[in-house]
C-alpha cells in the first residue's frame, strides 16, 4: 500500500513535456516534482500573469477583466510562452512549459503533451488556501475560455492531441508523478509511430 510518502527520484530524458489543465488540477505540483527529478528548468503561463497582475497594482479578478476587454495581454503572454517553446523545440534539452494553452503553443515541438483535471468540487477543496477565491476561479476559467474560442478559435474542450489525460483526483500527489515517470521513462521515439496534430497558433 501506498504511504503517499516522496522518494528521490532521477529521470534521464530529453523530452520537451507540456502540462495543462484547468486550477487545482495538480499541474504546479507535477511540474515542480517533474522538474526536480529530470534536472530542468520550468515555466509557467501562471507566474508570468501573476506577475504581470503584480507589476500593475492588479488582483488576479481585476487582470482577468482586463483582458477581457484587451487583447493585447493575452496575446503579450502567449507570444512570450511561444518564443520559449519555439527555443526549447529545438534545444534536445529537457524543459516543462506549464499553462491552459501548453499543448497549443507547444505545438508538434513538444513531446509530450499532459492535460491533468479532477472533478470541480476536488480543485476547489485544493485552491481554499490560495489569494484567487472560489468565485475568481470560475470567473476566470469562464473567461480565458471564451478569450481563446474569440482570440484564436480555440475550444479549450478539444484535447484529442494530448498524449496523457488523466484525472489527478484518483491518485495521490506521488501516484501522478509516478504514472506520468513511467510515461516519460518508458518513452521511445523509435516505437513512437506518431502523435496527433495540432492547430497552428497564432498570437
Amino acid at each position: 500500500m501506498s504511504t503517499g510518502a516522496t522518494t528521490t527520484v532521477e529521470i534521464d530524458t530529453t523530452l520537451f513535456i507540456t502540462v495543462s489543465g484547468p486550477p487545482g488540477c495538480g499541474a504546479t505540483t507535477l511540474c515542480e516534482r517533474l522538474s526536480d527529478a529530470i534536472g530542468c528548468p520550468y515555466v509557467s503561463g501562471g507566474d508570468i500573469f501573476r506577475e504581470l497582475a503584480e507589476d500593475r497594482g492588479l488582483n488576479l479578478n481585476q487582470l482577468t477583466a482586463e483582458a477581457d476587454a484587451d487583447d493585447e495581454i493575452d496575446r503579450a503572454i502567449d507570444g512570450r510562452l511561444q518564443s520559449i517553446a519555439e527555443k526549447w523545440g529545438t534545444a534536445n534539452k529537457p524543459f516543462i512549459l506549464e499553462s491552459r494553452l501548453a499543448g497549443w503553443i507547444a505545438g508538434d515541438r513538444a513531446d509530450l503533451r499532459i492535460w491533468l483535471d479532477a472533478p470541480e468540487d476536488v480543485r476547489l477543496e485544493r485552491i481554499e488556501d490560495r489569494i484567487e477565491t472560489e468565485p475568481e476561479m470560475r470567473v476566470r476559467e469562464v473567461s480565458e475560455a471564451g478569450r481563446y474560442e474569440s482570440y484564436y478559435e480555440i475550444d479549450i474542450d478539444e484535447r484529442e492531441f494530448y498524449d496523457l489525460q488523466l484525472n489527478t483526483a484518483r491518485w495521490g500527489k506521488e501516484g501522478v508523478f509516478q504514472v506520468i515517470r513511467a510515461a516519460i521513462e518508458e518513452y521511445d521515439p523509435d516505437a513512437d509511430t506518431g502523435a496527433f496534430p495540432t492547430p497552428e497558433l497564432d498570437p
